[in-house]
């Protein structure tokens, strides 16, 4: 008798296997974005990652600023918002 099977691995196993997973998430995120920058520049189908490749070849340094701020502050984000999580999973975790 005792806590079912479910509520000892919810409560005991899942809070402290799910942080590694929390803290993946957010660079996981953005290397899917700048992967499909990739795809869209191999399969040549119109988005940022043609636009982005035809600016490198034309010298358009502004766009080409642009874009590259525009995935640093997308990396940055994810990477708070995963932070963040990382408190919703375990409220021993202080932001000091």
């Amino acid at each position: 008798k005792g806590v079912s099977r479910v509520r000892t691995i919810g409560k005991h196993a899942l809070k402290n296997g799910v942080l590694p997973i929390v803290t993946y998430f957010g660079p996981m995120l953005a290397g899917i974005v700048t992967g499909s920058l990739v795809v869209e520049n191999v399969f040549t189908i119109g988005g940022l990652g043609q636009e982005f490749v035809q600016s490198i070849n034309n010298r358009d340094y502004p766009v080409i600023m642009g874009v590259t701020i525009f995935l640093a502050v997308l990396l940055i984000i994810l990477t708070l918002v995963s932070d963040l999580l990382y408190k919703v999973f375990d409220p021993r975790i202080t932001f000091d």
